[in-house]
């Protein structure tokens, strides 16, 4: 994985690929082949309150295909799967371990109930580590370099990885 410090340009397209102003981007972890943003990690921080959300899917394409899974019922689906298989119980919820890790590692000079708020609060703010809440987070965990078995599902589930026409070059 590359990882890379936007540029002003980078930052130029995430808001049109997101139509808002993008939150205090830290890096961009994954871009597709025509070297536009897919996924972005941000500070866990907003205007001095807790923001768990650490990796956010940017990609145009990408988010619909996304969609796509979650209308066809996928998040009950793996939500179901996680409850009744011990191993995939496990490894998501080292996903979440790990991904507190890699966010706590950004509040370390932060006031102490900042860390506390943070505590019980994993990927993207899920709270219940049997829950997955959206299949677009649990992707940009997995491409944002988390080993998370669901964001590696809808990796795999999704026919094509990437635009063809480069939806971006367009934005």
């Amino acid at each position: 994985m590359d990882i890379t410090t936007p540029t002003k340009k980078d930052i130029e397209i995430i808001e049109k690929q997101i139509n808002r102003e993008p939150h205090k981007i830290i890096s961009i972890p994954k871009r597709c082949s025509f070297g536009f943003p897919q996924v972005i990690q941000s500070f866990p921080l907003k205007d001095g309150k807790p923001f768990p959300t650490l990796y956010w899917l940017t990609c145009p394409h990408l988010t619909k295909e996304v969609g796509k899974l979650e209308a066809s019922g996928k998040i009950k689906e793996w939500e179901e799967e996680i409850k009744n298989s011990e191993n995939l119980k496990e490894l998501y919820l080292n996903a979440h371990l790990e991904e507190k890790e890699k966010r706590n590692a950004f509040l370390k000079d932060q006031e102490i109930w900042i860390i506390k708020r943070f505590e019980n609060i994993g990927i993207g703010g899920i709270k219940n580590f049997e829950s997955i809440k959206c299949l677009h987070l649990q992707l940009a965990s997995y491409l944002g370099g988390t080993k998370n078995p669901i964001g590696e599902r809808v990796w795999h589930s999704i026919e094509k990885t990437e635009c063809e026409n480069c939806i971006c070059c367009l934005l």
